[in-house]
């Protein structure tokens, strides 16, 4: 079992950029999938991004390919999310989570341990 903590949201205007943070609990964090999803009011949450156990393979949603970047830190059990060049439409509360299962690792299903989410507002 592991504990996620995200950190790193805030207020901030369009074109700008955040990196949020994923502190996890335990030292197995490295046998786990850890990814970066959102919601904002009154949508589904969507995957953003997921990176791979060694940290050598990441994977991100179209709509913020090229401009978020997906990292993770095993020795320090802590995940990223580097977010540029940030749009009002990226705001949403954004929610780390973790997974030992088998992938593709891009739907909320998959995942068993969640965050309690950070917020992240743009504005235009």
């Amino acid at each position: 079992q592991v504990q996620l903590v995200e950190s790193g949201g805030g207020l901030v205007q369009a074109g700008g950029s955040l990196r949020l943070s994923c502190a996890a609990s335990g030292r197995t964090f490295i046998t786990y999938v850890m990814g970066w999803f959102r919601q904002a009011p009154g949508k589904e949450r969507e995957f953003v991004a997921r990176i791979n156990r060694s940290g050598d393979s990441t994977y991100y949603a179209d709509s913020v390919k090229g401009r978020f970047t997906i990292s993770r830190d095993n020795a320090k059990s802590t995940g990223y999310l580097q977010m540029n060049s940030l749009k009002p439409e990226d705001t949403a509360v954004y929610y780390c989570a973790a997974t030992s299962r088998g992938g593709p690792w891009s739907m909320v299903r998959e995942y068993a341990y969640w965050g309690q989410g950070t917020q992240v507002t743009v504005s235009s």
